[in-house]
């Protein structure tokens, strides 16, 4: 899969759900389940400072009995969470999710400027794009045209 995170698998034009660090988790909560986001990415002096998602929520608030009013992001969000650059391939992004066991990764570009979120949902839909061709190309070398003619002179 050579296909790059920008413009392959997203466009760089997204709207993202930026916060700063000390606004309320519940005010992220209703933003992500308005928009139905997995994700709200926290900024400090326009550079990328967390990360919170919906796991972080239940995690690191519900679970610890905390009342989400009553909570920062900056007091849960993941600090200077695991980033890929616009230009890498999609396989990158899906092997550090992997690694990281994470479903959300930043896009930024080496002069740390936000370009935009890839979801593992994102991944998913390039790579069931990438498999469909490659069956196709399958299909059409065993029954099409093609078939048989490898190697011939």
């Amino acid at each position: 899969m050579n296909r790059q995170i920008i413009p392959d698998v997203i466009d760089g034009r997204q709207v993202l759900s930026c916060f700063d660090p000390s606004e309320r988790v519940s005010e992220a909560a209703a933003v992500m389940a308005e928009r139905n986001i997995g994700a709200v990415l926290v900024m400090k002096d326009r550079r990328l400072h967390g990360i919170v998602t919906e796991r972080d929520l239940v995690r690191r608030v519900l679970a610890q009995g905390l009342a989400p009013q009553d909570v920062t992001l900056g007091e849960v969000m993941t600090a200077q969470p695991d980033t890929i650059l616009p230009g890498e391939p999609a396989s990158e992004a899906l092997i550090r999710m992997r690694r990281g066991n994470y479903r959300h990764l930043p896009v930024v570009d080496e002069a740390g400027v936000l370009h935009g979120m890839v979801s593992i949902r994102d991944l998913y839909a390039v790579v069931q794009e990438q498999l469909s061709a490659d069956l196709i190309a399958c299909e059409t070398m065993i029954y099409g045209e093609s078939y048989g003619t490898a190697g011939a002179v």
